[in-house]
């Protein structure tokens, strides 16, 4: 069985593909490895709600918030009296734990089988109010609704967009048995949405986050499909002679950039979303590989070794000249550009060792953000402020993520191991 860590050409070459065994359904265990240097004191008082309901809003909300590394959860346990509503709130006692900021709620039955869900963010220093809501929701929404919720209190207390409400893809493996999972962004209801004895690589989310694009070797080849998470069809998209591989949504969702190979050759093509209009983009006898648009539409980024040696270029989807973008170092691959346009990030090979960098396409700044060794596939969250990607620890693949600043980090792990994941988009 071949591995990427042991050849790291064969992926440049799409003849990758072989993963090392990886787990089953089990949602993905998360442990927190780094922080924001400077975190918000916030309490998250436990909401009123039946203990027979399906999750516990406040500890979906504290976990969430917890694992961003920008917030520091203060016990509430030593408090007598826990508000619900906005009248029963103490200030003094909250001040006196050092909360900057509160988050109190409920959960009530209504009408129907459904239920209420309210909550306010309070400022414990000003004794204000930042935000408050209230959902009506099916019981079986509570978790993701908690996601919301941490979404908005991340967002009011940052300045950021949160992301605990979007989710992930990623391949794993029982056995002889591959699947393409769907997960919440925390790794919660894990949904097998593809199971195949042959290998599945590179899944990519279509920008409206209802259908995943990814390549299947059930065919005995790697061909490239298109599957809706809303009806469970699919269709072929690319099943040409030779490889089929890469596929990369445009901005609009109409069309894909993908990579079709013949012979030692490989080139970036442009197809529509259903198939059709085929037509080229790069020419000649270098290997392209690994597209990616930009957010704005006007470039796709790729990696080649048209220089001699495995960087980072860029090409109008109209066509023309490839521009090169990565200069520091010899190997640098797999390129993704942040949702605000501003990031690249890549794999670059330094010293022995394949790492998770970034650079900022105005300054040309480059940072090594990972602290392993053998790291593959970045996939920015939609806020672009972090970074999942998959490495290798003990001989175990592990989905890891990262702040685009190196400072918040976290490994997302089973009992086996796991590759190829992809973070999906903001969804309303």
């Amino acid at each position: 069985m071949i591995s990427f860590y042991n050849s790291p050409m064969l992926r440049l070459l799409l003849l990758l593909t072989l993963l090392l065994p990886l787990s089953s359904r089990a949602a993905l265990e998360i442990e927190i490895v780094g922080g924001a240097a400077q975190q918000i004191p916030i309490a998250v008082a436990p909401f009123a709600q039946s203990a027979t309901l399906p999750e516990s809003v406040t500890m979906v909300i504290s976990a969430d918030l917890r694992r961003s590394g920008m917030f520091r959860l203060l016990e509430t346990r030593g408090v007598a009296n826990i508000p619900h509503e906005l009248d029963e709130v103490k200030y003094p006692e909250w001040a006196s734990l050092q909360a900057q900021a509160l988050v109190i709620g409920k959960v009530e039955p209504v009408a129907g089988g459904r239920l209420k869900v309210s909550f306010r963010l309070l400022d414990v220093f000003k004794q204000s109010q930042l935000a408050g809501l209230e959902y009506d929701i099916a019981p079986s929404q509570l978790r993701q609704t908690a996601h919301r919720i941490a979404d908005v209190i991340y967002e009011k207390l940052t300045g950021e967009p949160g992301v605990f409400a979007t989710r992930i893809t990623y391949v794993n493996k029982t056995g002889k048995r591959y699947t393409l999972v769907v997960a919440d962004a925390d790794g919660h209801n894990p949904q097998t949405i593809l199971s195949s004895t042959e290998p599945i690589i590179s899944p990519a989310w279509s920008p409206d986050g209802t259908r995943i694009a990814y390549v299947s070797f059930e065919k005995k080849k790697p061909v490239i499909y298109v599957q809706s998470l809303v009806s469970g069809q699919r269709y072929v998209l690319a099943n040409f002679k030779g490889n089929n591989s890469a596929p990369a949504w445009s901005p609009d969702g109409k069309r894909l950039a993908i990579v079709l190979t013949h012979g030692a050759n490989s080139r970036l093509y442009l197809i529509n979303h259903d198939g059709t209009g085929l037509q080229p983009l790069t020419q000649g006898n270098a290997i392209d590989t690994e597209p990616y648009w930009s957010p704005d539409g006007k470039w796709i980024y790729f990696t080649s070794d048209r220089g001699g040696s495995p960087q980072i270029y860029r090409i109008s989807p109209l066509g023309g000249e490839a521009r090169r973008v990565t200069f520091e170092g010899s190997y640098n691959v797999s390129p993704r550009v942040s949702p605000d346009g501003r990031l690249l990030a890549f794999i670059r090979r330094e010293g022995g060792k394949f790492q998770v960098a970034v650079q900022e396409l105005a300054s040309n700044q480059v940072q090594i953000l990972s602290d392993y060794g053998q790291d593959e596939s970045p996939s920015f969250a939609p806020n672009s402020r972090l970074i999942i990607f998959a490495t290798n620890i003990n001989n175990r693949g592990i989905l890891a993520v990262v702040s685009s600043d190196g400072r918040v980090k976290q490994r997302l792990s089973e009992a086996g191991d796991v590759r190829e994941p992809s973070w999906g988009p903001a969804v309303n």
